[in-house]
């Protein structure tokens, strides 16, 4: 097996409904996301993938739908009023926003959307939260 894996940095708040602690909270996180994929084979130049695609397909994605963005579960009571203060800030998802839904939902329905036609599989999703916790989805 050949893997290749790149990270992005993000920056983007969330808070955790139901949680017991600081968490329940409005808070935010530098994010570093890492995805790996696995390919079939290596292309004729010896790459699983260049680099360069993982970045236009899955590091875009979330400059575009999660950076400098709010995240908030779309059953949460809070995320109508706040939609209302900030209605391009807001990004409701169909998850509470762990760390490990976002591994989840980003290595189940992000990365097969957005890799659709490559020949690579995303393997890996790490989403480091701080320097000492992190949470990781993969086959």
């Amino acid at each position: 097996m050949i893997e290749a894996t790149r990270y992005h940095d993000i920056s983007c708040g969330h808070r955790v409904f139901g949680h017991e602690g600081q968490c329940a909270h409005l808070h935010g996180h530098n994010l570093r996301i890492h995805f790996t994929c696995e390919g079939y084979g290596l292309d004729e130049v010896g790459r699983v993938l260049d680099f360069s695609v993982i970045k236009l397909r899955l590091c875009n994605w979330l400059e575009t739908n999660w950076d400098h963005r709010f995240l908030i579960w779309d059953r949460d009571p809070w995320r109508e009023p706040l939609s209302v203060l900030d209605p391009h800030g807001i990004v409701a998802v169909p998850f509470n926003p762990t760390s490990e839904n976002m591994a989840r939902y980003l290595y189940d329905v992000i990365g097969p959307q957005q890799l659709e036609g490559l020949p690579v599989t995303l393997t890996d999703v790490v989403i480091e939260e701080t320097r000492k916790c992190s949470a990781r989805c993969s086959r």
